[in-house]
């Protein structure tokens, strides 16, 4: 808190006396929670000052607001540099970010990346001003620090005349609010000041935007997170350190280190931020079902967060975390490991078949039997059933957190005959969708196991997601595919022989047997590979093109070769067919245009990493795959969707749809066209009845996209024929 910092007697400070204006900075910067500053322009004196300690301000959820001078012209920069004398420290010209890189130090690059940061956060405003009538410069430097009780204002010379911040003649008054009369009439007059200028009162200035500068700032300098922020600014408080030869200002120094350096070692939630309530309510939910539970939530609603949240909140009661955290894909080892990442967990390890982790594993399962060593074992669910990681995995202590990502997984053939041997006693499963499709014993085993079931201990369905604002709005268009005669032919005499078996129950229900389910795959491969999906997934490209001018951010699922009706595993690879089958689509993009870049996203693409980071840069534009971006792979920016695969597997399309419909800065909304394949079988056929169930269910998705789309009229109008052809109410569905 401001009123616990050691403040300069005469709240004067100067450089090269007991009292170093960045004495003052570096105490206000570490206790507080919002920083009200009048900066004038950006110089190397003003920055150097400000550099260290801004991190650890941000750490610490602060707020900025800034008013600035921004040097738009070269007769600008004279008036400054004239008045700083010959030998001026450097001026910034936000103007041309580009050059801007090119002479900064280490440290104003550390102040800009935090600026970065806070901007990407939107935790700070920047108002622009420029005196009217060629006045000269807004030469401010003075601000406000605020602990959210206190506050303590400072008035700062403009008397820049040598380069560097050892030899700057600085000097600066400070004001503390529960102090005299004096102090807070200046600090509310100060506020006045600042407040007047945010609220654009003041007729002496011209207001300019500032979104030119902030994007170019977070372009530039945005790609640091907070961890990332606070080891710099560690790193920079030991350099400034052996320089400054004054031992009042070492003591400051060495103070805010030691907390930057608790920072550094501490988890703690992301950004400095706090959890959503109903992440809260998750955490004390788990705990109330005895450390075990399912997180049934939407796709973009935070489930690693939440379930990292409640890693954290054990190691707040522990001080102490251990966990295994058990992924579908290698891609997902990464994408968790950066999630631990923020919330400062070290020790991860990640296991796969491609990597050397046994060492790293026994050192510190050894290690946390003698001393309370904490870690984090990622890894994926082949890896994880394999005896050499079972022999490790069983002597994990029996109050490690299992966290089971898309959890259905756990059900799978391979992976049931674990579970009765699994110790660990916390648990956490995740899936967007944890049900899985025909397949009972499997969803048994796992709600045992979690001991829980539906509706689940959290559920945060998708339409909360959108009414919240955690997932983009999305327009949803149907495209209805016919077969061709041959495929009608094929797929009428498949129907005969499944009637003649008796397809369903006295309960409107499949029948269950593997006569059936052989026959319904057979036919369920004609609806995939239907002829026409092609010419129409032509025309949507072409449309959209000629509407957007390009391509760019746009996934295309392709039609699988054959549907199973258990689940796959995501590591899975394609068949030759199925090559075949993405091989014809992506040729498809490419020749839409000259200019369309298309990649393909498979389980044989090899430098996975690199073709994301493209694609989410606009340099690839489309990507094309089947079954390898249903899970988790998160790509955000992504705009257009094209579902050319017909499943009826309720996971893959809400995974799909999720994938299109996670927030990004640059997006506004979301698209998706969907090819759907409809039969026509005339009502006087003995197959009508068993067609009109199954396709009754295939409109389920239909009406579920539907629903929850901006444009649910038109979709419906879309729909009117099939739905007239086979007696369907769409209320019913």
């Amino acid at each position: 808190m401001l009123k616990d910092c050691d403040w300069s007697i005469d709240r004067d400070y100067k450089t090269g006396s007991e009292n170093e204006p960045m004495q003052f900075y570096l105490e206000g910067l570490a206790n507080s929670s919002e920083f009200h500053l009048l900066l004038g322009y950006f110089s190397s004196a003003a920055i150097n000052l400000l550099s260290i300690g801004f991190a650890t301000f941000i750490s610490k959820g602060g707020k900025i607001r800034m008013v600035i001078n921004h040097l738009l012209s070269e007769k600008d920069k004279e008036v400054v540099e004239k008045g700083l004398g010959a030998n001026t420290t450097k001026v910034f010209d936000l103007t041309n970010i580009v050059s801007l890189g090119k002479i900064l130090d280490e440290y104003d690059t550390h102040f800009f990346e935090c600026l970065a940061y806070l901007i990407a956060e939107k935790r700070i405003e920047i108002k622009v001003i420029k005196p009217k009538n060629s006045r000269g410069i807004a030469h401010y430097k003075s601000g406000i620090f605020s602990d959210g009780e206190d506050k303590v204002g400072y008035k700062a010379s403009c008397n820049f005349t040598l380069n560097g911040l050892s030899e700057n003649l600085e000097e600066l008054e400070a004001f503390l609010s529960w102090e005299d009369g004096r102090s807070n009439k200046l600090i509310k007059k100060q506020m006045r000041v600042i407040d007047d200028y945010f609220a654009e009162k003041d007729d002496a200035v011209e207001y300019l935007s500032a979104s030119d500068i902030e994007i170019a700032i977070r372009d530039k300098f945005g790609n640091k997170d907070l961890n990332e922020l606070i080891v710099k600014e560690d790193e920079l408080l030991k350099k400034k350190m052996n320089l400054i030869k004054n031992g009042r200002l070492k003591q400051t120094i060495l103070r805010l280190h030691e907390k930057v350096d608790e920072i550094i070692r501490t988890p703690r939630f992301p950004n400095n931020g706090t959890p959503r309530p109903y992440q809260v309510e998750a955490y004390q939910n788990w705990l109330t079902n005895g450390y075990k539970g399912i997180f049934a939530m939407a796709t973009g609603t935070g489930k690693t967060i939440t379930s990292l949240n409640c890693l954290l909140k054990e190691y707040e009661k522990e001080n102490t975390y251990k966990a295994i955290i058990v992924v579908p894909t290698t891609a997902l080892l990464e994408q968790w490991k950066k999630e631990c990442a923020k919330f400062n967990f070290k020790n991860v390890i990640t296991v796969s078949s491609k990597e050397n982790w046994e060492g790293n594993l026994a050192f510190f399962n050894t290690a946390s039997k003698l001393i309370d060593t904490s870690y984090i074992v990622i890894v994926t669910y082949a890896s994880l059933s394999r005896d050499k990681f079972q022999s490790f995995f069983k002597q994990l202590p029996k109050e490690t957190l299992l966290i089971a990502d898309e959890t259905h997984n756990l059900g799978s053939q391979g992976l049931l005959k674990i579970l009765p041997t699994i110790h660990l006693e916390k648990r956490i499963g995740l899936s967007a969708t944890p049900h899985r499709k025909f397949d009972e014993a499997g969803n048994t085993a796992i709600e045992e196991f979690f001991n829980d079931k539906s509706p689940y201990i959290v559920s945060y369905s998708m339409q909360q997601a959108l009414e919240n604002g955690f997932l983009c709005k999305y327009t949803y268009f149907p495209h209805i595919v016919k077969l061709t005669d041959e495929e009608m032919k094929r797929y009428k005499e498949i129907s005969l022989q499944l009637l003649r078996m008796g397809l369903f129950d006295e309960h409107g229900n499949f029948k269950s047997s593997p006569e059936i389910e052989k026959k319904l795959l057979e036919r369920k491969r004609i609806i995939h590979k239907a002829t026409n999906k092609i010419d129409t997934f032509r025309e949507i490209l072409k449309d959209e093109f000629k509407k957007r001018k390009n391509l760019k951010y746009t996934l295309v699922y392709v039609p699988e070769g054959i549907e199973s009706n258990f689940d796959v595993n995501d590591f899975s690879v394609e068949t030759d067919e199925e090559n075949k089958l993405i091989n014809e689509y992506t040729r498809v993009v490419s020749n839409t245009d000259d200019s369309v870049m298309v990649k393909q996203f498979t389980s044989n693409s090899t430098n996975r990493e690199e073709i994301l980071a493209n694609y989410e840069k606009g340099i690839t534009h489309v990507l094309t795959s089947m079954k390898c971006l249903d899970e988790g792979v998160d790509v955000p920016r992504s705009e257009l969707a094209i579902f050319c695969a017909s499943t009826g597997n309720p996971r893959q399309f809400i995974q799909r749809r999720g994938r299109v419909l996670r927030l990004h800065k640059d997006k506004i909304h979301a698209t998706i066209h969907d090819l759907v394949v409809v039969p026509e079988v005339s009502n006087n056929e003995s197959t009508f009845e068993m067609e009109k169930s199954l396709v009754r269910k295939e409109l389920e998705r239909v009406v579920d996209f539907a629903n929850l789309a901006m444009n649910k009229t038109e979709t419906y109008n879309s729909l009117e024929e099939v739905l007239d052809h086979y007696d369907l109410n769409l209320n019913d569905i």
